[in-house]
């Protein structure tokens, strides 16, 4: 497509305009670092000219392993600036399961936080592949020195980034975005938070995650500021909060419910009032009565890494306003509907077609949209089984409700969201059974009351082997990122169906007791 009605979208883009508009305004504050919106896109130019004097082109990966701060901010505009792919990763894994990442992603860089630079050096070492290490000391160097430079995005369809999940399978999935997609993403947030120049918006979601739901663009192209927070800390929260007027956040329900928890946690509504997204497991209808209660608008999102975070809103309707706290509580806590560049949310049955809208007809919720991913990097057989029908499958189980909002009635059986970051089963199942004390694992999820769910083993053990809990534990940590851990290990032998499948429901009951 070409002519004067067409231009190639791209989250970029954004950055550009917003320097334009509003440069001497401030775009971020890191610590004692602030930046304007003039800085923020001479950096992110620097950026893209460093990494092109690095020898990274059009199309290579350059992995990022850092916390919320200007580094990783500056990265999600300046490596597509570059022409290159991102390859965001979580600061809580291994370095093995890093280093798969790296391997799998067939990334040539990796820009990281000085903190993780031992973490940078190990994951590098086991990829099986040749990876410049920039940690951020010579980052600064070598933006400083380099020259400006662009690459224009040809094609919005091309890969910005890969994004990888664990989903419901023990090896993690790199999911791609596409410019187009990440540019409407970003779009859709701003207009249903409400973003604006006045406003503030603390990093309290980390930034490697879906690209914290698209917001470093959203905040962007609404010239708001960026308050960043390297670890999510309460008490630190509601200093920033205040000291900056912060106005928006996002986070898992455990987020919110560390927040509330604290002594500094506000009795009535702040000025200007704050509004938290809450996403990545479903909050109760009594988390957000008390936030709605100390005067914080809460806004239900959902999404998987294959939609770009939220691609589902609780869009509040106009006369949700006049009800009480628990009638609106109970309407918040549904998941909605389709955001503003989302087709409409279906829910589907085993047969592909739509369940009654009778809010207790149970199906698989299925998406489409510009916000879903273009595939899995390197895993055709992933991405045609995960949309059969053009239509991608969640793995989440839910009703619709006759006002076409959709419900979470379960989640795909095996995976367990714990703080809103996903852990399969499987994958801790593998480690368990390599103990030699151990034969059979199974990991379900528990209730808990901070975390929405943590994760707990059943394990039969090999002959007259012994082995304690604590061990186990241990064990696990030692191989995994220590979230994934299971938080409590019950021995015995494991219930099985006639043709010896492990019954995980029966342990998934046993668990919640």
């Amino acid at each position: 497509m070409s002519g004067l009605s067409y231009e190639p979208l791209t989250p970029t883009s954004f950055l550009e305009r917003s320097a334009a508009v509003f440069g001497p305004r401030v775009a971020v504050v890191d610590g004692d670092l602030t930046l304007t919106y003039a800085d923020l896109w001479e950096r992110v130019r620097r950026l893209a000219g460093a990494l092109a004097e690095q020898g990274v082109r059009p199309g290579d990966k350059v992995a990022l392993l850092a916390a919320n701060g200007h580094l990783l901010l500056e990265a999600t505009f300046g490596v597509p600036a570059a022409g290159a792919v991102m390859v965001p990763m979580n600061v809580r894994l291994s370095a093995a399961e890093l280093a798969y990442i790296l391997g799998h992603a067939e990334a040539s860089v990796l820009l990281h936080d000085d903190e993780f630079a031992g973490l940078a050096r190990a994951a590098a070492a086991d990829s099986g592949r040749k990876v410049r290490l920039i940690a951020a000391a010579e980052y600064e160097t070598l933006v400083a020195a380099a020259d400006p430079q662009l690459v224009p995005v040809a094609d919005e369809l091309a890969p910005l980034s890969i994004n990888y999940t664990s989903g419901t399978t023990g090896r993690p999935k790199g999911v791609v975005y596409h410019h187009r997609g990440a540019y409407l993403q970003a779009m859709a947030m701003a207009l249903h938070t409400r973003l604006d120049v006045t406003s503030g918006y603390l990093w309290t979601l980390p930034m490697f995650h879906c690209h914290g739901w698209c917001f470093p663009w959203a905040v962007t192209l609404a010239g708001a500021r960026h308050v960043c927070l390297p670890k999510v800390d309460p008490g630190e929260s509601w200093r920033l909060i205040r000291e900056h007027r912060v106005t928006h956040l996002c986070g898992a329900p455990t987020v919110l419910t560390s927040l509330l928890a604290h002594a500094d946690a506000p009795a009535a509504a702040l000025s200007p009032r704050l509004l938290a997204c809450v996403g990545g497991a479903p909050p109760s209808p009594a988390l957000l009565g008390r936030a709605m209660r100390a005067g914080i608008d809460v806004l239900h999102l959902y999404g998987l890494t294959e939609t770009y975070g939220p691609a589902v809103v609780n869009q509040p309707q106009p006369g949700w306003s006049g009800l009480g706290v628990e009638e609106l509580a109970a309407l918040a806590a549904r998941q909605g509907v389709g955001n503003v560049v989302a087709q409409r949310v279906r829910v589907v049955g085993e047969d592909g077609r739509d369940v009654p809208a009778d809010a207790a007809t149970v199906g698989e919720i299925a998406l489409r949209g510009n916000d879903v991913m273009l595939g899995y990097h390197r895993d055709p057989e992933a991405t045609a089984l995960a949309a059969p029908d053009g239509w991608f499958r969640t793995g989440d189980l839910g009703v619709l409700h006759p006002d076409g909002y959709v419900q979470l009635v379960d989640r795909a059986k095996d995976v367990i969201i714990s703080g809103g970051e996903n852990i399969a089963s499987v994958e801790v199942e593998n480690v368990l059974v390599g103990h030699p004390a151990v034969r059979e694992a199974a990991v379900v999820a528990r209730p808990d009351a901070h975390w929405g769910e943590v994760p707990v083993a059943y394990v039969a053990l090999a002959g007259a082997a012994d082995v304690t809990e604590s061990e186990l534990i241990a064990y696990v940590r030692d191989r995994l990122a220590h979230f994934k851990a299971p938080k409590a290990v019950i021995f015995g032998e494991l219930p099985k169906t006639s043709t010896g499948k492990v019954q995980k429901n029966v342990l998934r009951g046993r668990a919640g007791r």
